[in-house]
């Protein structure tokens, strides 16, 4: 099979499309041929630099988070899925590459029928971690006043589609360019941080929740209503300390879920969540930018300068095949 596989930390260019063996599901396992998977922002940090993915060189050699395909093969033991399932989810690594084989438990479910493969690919990275941040930490009500920071990114779009649907009032920042974006998502206001400093407009907010980690709790806390929610999903070390004693922070709360290393089973149950919001119009897929996989140095060039809207796909295989729902 053909995988995008790299050998050595470095730039771009260290990804490299190779014939790899296909593998084989273990009897827990599903073997799922891919037709689209993502560049989220981790990839690039994974790939430059030791860390996350080992330090001599990589641990795991065929990056790729995000997934949407089929299921062509299952284990003996396998009882969730069967031949021809169309599904979406996401693990840790491998989805670059044509095939891959995960568990029949991990963070998969059946695709949404209104969605193509590439649409689909693109939700789990970003609305899996607005979800539990938003549902779980921030306790979303309807009539609630929020503000996303970051909103056309992966996970800020997400979250404005999110609260909307929980019924609050949304307020996405983000730059001049991406303005329209965020409106069309259902923002009710936005506002361009190249031009206004939203913590200098008195208005006040039941959630802040900061996407990327550019704004930290004492910036936003003269922003937040008496009960206010601080979110984000960038932990400093005074994040972490204002979470575990909120007490310092008086009844205005700072809050942070590692929603990546959730169970699979919490994953699965948002997914199904999310499928069911998709099918009714409620969700829509947030793409910026198509790349095939023979292109996807050049998806992390773009990636990594900081500036995509929503998500970046990558498609694998045939154009009938990723459009197919």
């Amino acid at each position: 099979m053909k995988a995008i596989v790299y050998t050595k930390f470095g730039p771009p260019e260290v990804l490299q499309l190779q014939e790899v063996e296909k593998p084989t599901p273990k009897a827990n396992e599903v073997l799922i041929i891919i037709f689209a998977t993502t560049v989220v922002k981790e990839d690039p940090d994974m790939r430059r630099s030791p860390g996350i993915n080992g330090f001599l060189k990589p641990r795991h050699p065929i990056l790729g988070q995000e997934l949407a395909g089929q299921v062509e093969a299952i284990g003996r033991d396998v009882t969730q899925f069967k031949q021809g399932d169309q599904v979406y989810g996401m693990g840790f690594f491998g989805a670059y590459a044509e095939y891959i084989c995960m568990p029949e438990d991990a963070a998969l479910a059946i695709k949404p029928a209104n969605m193509s493969y590439e649409e689909a690919a693109s939700v789990p990275n970003g609305a899996l971690t607005a979800l539990p941040f938003l549902r779980d930490k921030g306790a979303i009500q309807s009539g609630q006043t929020v503000l996303i920071y970051g909103a056309s990114g992966s996970v800020g779009a997400a979250a404005v589609q999110l609260a909307r649907y929980y019924g609050a009032e949304v307020t996405g920042v983000c730059s001049t360019a991406n303005l329209e974006w965020v409106k069309a998502l259902g923002a009710d206001l936005v506002i361009d941080y190249t031009r206004e400093n939203f913590t200098e407009n008195g208005k006040t907010y039941d959630i802040i929740f900061d996407t990327v980690g550019k704004r930290s709790f004492s910036e936003c806390k003269g922003s937040l209503t008496d009960e206010g929610i601080y979110l984000t999903t960038v932990p400093t070390p005074a994040i972490m300390l204002q979470a575990l004693w909120p007490a310092r922070s008086g009844s205005k709360r700072v809050k942070f879920v590692a929603a990546g290393l959730r169970p699979a089973r919490e994953k699965i149950k948002d997914l199904d969540f999310l499928t069911k919001l998709i099918e009714a119009g409620k969700l829509k897929a947030a793409i910026d930018r198509r790349y095939p996989l023979e292109q996807i140095a050049e998806a992390h060039r773009y990636v990594e300068q900081g500036h995509k809207k929503g998500n970046v796909v990558i498609t694998v295989g045939t154009s009938t095949q990723t459009q197919g729902v």
